[in-house]
């Protein structure tokens, strides 16, 4: 009976495994710059409806958000995708905005 629920156990973490690297790949296939400037706004979203954000900080936030998505766009209008540079730099800000999404969801202000 044991051996019975140790393989069920085992069987469960392998398939949960595959589908987290079956996820992991459709990211890659999406695109990561796309993935993560949704992701990012879906935390500046939460962070209106839970409070941890004011009116002002979500303004600038929603602003910062765009000039990202206008910078790609802007790097994507070559016709060839993403050269390896602009990859870089766009991570970098992508970096640099999960920071200040971070630092404002967590300050002591409150709306």
């Amino acid at each position: 009976m044991n051996m019975q629920i140790l393989k069920g156990i085992t069987l469960a973490i392998l398939c949960s495994s595959f589908v987290a690297v079956a996820d992991a790949q459709a990211d890659c296939k999406k695109g990561r710059v796309n993935g993560r400037q949704q992701r990012q706004g879906n935390r500046i979203g939460q962070g209106v409806n839970n409070g941890s954000l004011t009116a002002r900080e979500s303004a600038r936030l929603a602003r910062q958000q765009a000039h990202l998505r206008r910078q790609e766009r802007r790097f994507r209008s070559s016709g060839d995708g993403l050269s390896a540079t602009e990859r870089m730099r766009l991570e970098h800000n992508q970096d640099q905005m999960s920071q200040s999404i971070y630092k404002q969801k967590h300050d002591e202000q409150s709306r």
